[in-house]
């Protein structure tokens, strides 16, 4: 399996690239506009607020004019407006940006049947993911939401970032990308290939032991970073030292940024590739969008992360089936 195979056509590029044209022409018309808006927005308010002051200062003191009380409470109702007036004169760019997106994402999906684009919706299958699989979390957000089909392999792909508490105790326990897919052949139950627990995870798990059992893969190196968890561990253990430890070494070789993971729990299968930056992130309207610097990049990890689940759908599957 290689990463090329789900990379998209030369003619699918090509259109890529036409779509970036006509958004550079666009970003630079909503320049211009920004250009002349800001300055014009907000030195209206400038202007209005020192007219009221002005007026303010023929009923106020001569030891207060511009500093009396309603002079001040004017600056600050003054300030407040020239902030909605400095947004609203963004709007064009905000507007232009978020219109690049949904057209963008999807084109670069090109090769996808059936895609479809979301923003900042809950995901179809995060609910069907084993919880074990990132840990304990109590709040979620979810970004940029891609699904469809490539060939005869559905997913479902997302940007989640999961946390528990906030502020100073804000502990994150994923931030990445999610790929939930079908699998070739339901698993009978749940096993997940997440990071390994510490001592006192370890301790209170062992205390309250629910119906997960661990495993071992038999390749130390996994083995000391990952623990392999299973609620029928007869149909599990066979997978684990075999094509899921495969699975896991080819993902330590092509997804350099953080220890990815992954799920299997019945016909639904799950790949969590961690990662701090935004990964569908686009420069800001006053950067040109650069094919090779901004979208080239994307494209090849989204080849990397497509390859990487089509290799673990075939974890469960019986050789020759969808080999």
């Amino acid at each position: 399996m290689e990463a090329a195979d789900f990379m998209p056509s030369e003619a699918v590029i090509a259109g890529i690239r036409r779509g970036i044209e006509e958004y550079e022409a666009k970003r630079a018309s909503a320049r211009r506009q920004v250009r002349w808006r800001v300055p014009v927005f907000v030195g209206l308010v400038v202007v209005f607020v020192a007219l009221i002051a002005w007026l303010f200062n023929a009923a106020a003191d001569p030891h207060e004019q511009w500093l009396s009380t309603p002079h001040v409470f004017l600056y600050i109702g003054g300030l407040a407006v020239a902030v909605l007036a400095y947004f609203r004169a963004l709007r064009p760019a905000a507007r232009l940006q978020r219109s690049f997106r949904d057209t963008l994402l999807p084109m670069i999906f090109g090769f996808v049947r059936d895609v479809r684009y979301q923003h900042g919706t809950r995901p179809n299958s995060f609910d069907r993911m084993p919880r074990e699989t990132v840990g304990a979390f109590s709040r979620q957000s979810f970004d940029d939401i891609i699904s469809g089909r490539y060939e005869d392999f559905p997913f479902e792909l997302y940007e989640a970032r999961l946390w528990e508490g906030s502020g100073k105790s804000e502990t994150i326990a994923f931030k990445g990308i999610i790929i939930a897919f079908e699998t070739i052949e339901p698993f009978p139950g749940t096993l997940v290939a997440a990071r390994k627990a510490g001592k006192v995870v370890h301790f209170f798990r062992g205390m309250f032991a629910g119906k997960m059992q661990e495993l071992s893969c038999g390749v130390d190196d996994l083995d000391n970073t990952y623990e392999f968890r299973t609620d029928n561990i007869e149909a599990a253990r066979p997978l684990v030292t075999g094509r899921m430890a495969q699975a896991l070494t080819w993902l330590r070789e092509t997804w350099p940024y953080d220890q990815a993971r992954v799920a299997l729990s019945g016909s639904d299968g799950f790949l969590l590739m961690p990662r701090s930056k935004n990964f569908f992130e686009l420069p800001d309207i006053s950067e040109p969008i650069d094919y090779n610097r901004h979208v080239a990049p994307m494209i090849t990890d989204l080849g990397a992360m497509l390859a990487t689940a089509a290799l673990v759908r075939k974890i469960g599957a019986r050789d020759g089936v969808g080999v």
